[in-house]
Parts: C-alpha cells; sequence; structure tokens
C-alpha cells in the first residue's frame, strides 16, 4: 500500500469527523438529519446505492485504499444527493419510518451482531477484490443484497421489502453484469496472450 494513498484516506476520514464535529457544535444535528432524511424520501437515492459497490470493487481491484474510502463517503451520503419528493411514496415513507424506528430504538446484542455484518461484507469484498478474486467478490455481493432484502422483509414485513426489492435487483443485476463482463474479458485476454519463452542461460 502506497504512503500516499494512506495519508489521503485517513485526511480524508479526518475532514469527515471534524465536518460532523462542527455539526453537532453548532447544535444542527437534529436539523441536519431531518434535511437528510426528508431527501432520503426520493427513490433515485435507493437506485444508485447499489452502484456504488462497482467503483468500490474497481478501487479493490486496483488496491486504492484512498478510492476506496471515497466511495464509502459517497455511498454514505448519496442518501441525500436529491431533492426531496414533492409528495412521497406512501409505501416507501412507511418503510424509512419503520427503518428510522430500527435504527434509533434500543441496540441490544443480537442487534449489534447484524449491525456488524454491513462492515465486514464491504471488508470481505474489498478483501476479494483485493486478491483479484473476482468471483468470490461476485459471491459476496449477491450474499451482501440478499441479506439486504431478508432484512427488509423481516422487519418490514411483505409490503416493506417488495418496497425495497426493485432497487436491489435492479442494482444487482448491473453489478453482477459489469463485473462478469469484465471477468470474460480478462479471461479472453489472458488466453490470447502468447505464452511468454522460457529465457535460456547465456541469452
Amino acid at each position: 500500500m502506497r504512503r500516499k494513498d494512506m495519508i489521503l484516506s485517513v485526511g480524508t476520514v479526518a475532514l469527515i469527523l471534524v465536518a460532523m464535529g462542527v455539526v453537532a457544535l453548532t447544535g444542527r444535528t437534529e436539523e441536519f438529519a431531518a434535511w437528510a432524511w426528508a431527501r432520503h424520501h426520493n427513490v433515485l437515492s435507493w437506485y444508485i446505492r447499489p452502484l456504488f459497490l462497482l467503483p468500490f470493487c474497481y478501487f479493490a481491484y486496483k488496491r486504492s485504499l484512498w478510492g476506496i474510502t471515497l466511495t464509502v463517503v459517497a455511498l454514505a451520503t448519496s442518501m441525500f444527493w436529491f431533492p426531496a419528493p414533492e409528495r412521497a411514496d406512501p409505501e416507501a415513507s412507511a418503510f424509512l419510518t419503520m427503518e428510522r424506528e430500527y435504527l434509533t430504538s434500543d441496540w441490544s446484542l443480537w442487534k449489534v451482531l447484524v449491525g456488524l455484518i454491513v462492515p465486514a461484507s464491504f471488508a470481505a469484498l474489498a478483501v476479494a477484490f483485493w486478491k483479484r478474486s473476482l468471483v468470490w467478490g461476485v459471491a459476496v455481493i449477491n450474499a451482501m443484497v440478499l441479506v439486504k432484502v431478508v432484512w427488509s422483509f423481516y422487519f418490514g414485513e411483505e409490503s416493506g421489502g417488495l418496497t425495497l426489492l426493485p432497487s436491489a435487483v435492479v442494482g444487482l443485476a448491473v453489478c453482477d453484469a459489469v463485473i462478469l463482463y469484465v471477468v470474460r474479458r480478462l479471461r479472453r485476454r489472458s488466453s490470447s496472450e502468447p505464452p511468454q519463452r522460457a529465457s535460456q542461460p547465456g541469452a
């Protein structure tokens, strides 16, 4: 790992923490949370979020820690990239209400363990592509989306699961198609390259 890459990654995280601290010190945490949550009702953010797995995998494959860090920051902030809808979808609002109650309620041990699945999944995905294991990477992506869908059906019941399902399926299909296409191209390129001739002694 390059030293510059590490410095930029640590610096980016530090800037984010400073920005969060400034918001907290100014006493506008609740105001900012309400503003972001209102924009989160725009379903465009739901469809764009799974697509961040592609740059995440790309930077992990290139072994760029700073690229991974920027992608995670973009993923976390994408919930308020789009304007709040004039009329929020009732089913989407119900699902987000459930999600907010889940996140703000008491965190028991099992709930913490479930929450740890998210960072563990991203860590496993980064390791898979860092080691250039594209097939395992695709398996991790599919497992991540499957767990999210199961969670939405379990806690949001059928209506909540069906609300999240379209964006999850579309995002998964795009990610799988792009990564499998890249895998095919890489294998075709490696098979078309002529074998390297072994150097003879004294050559």
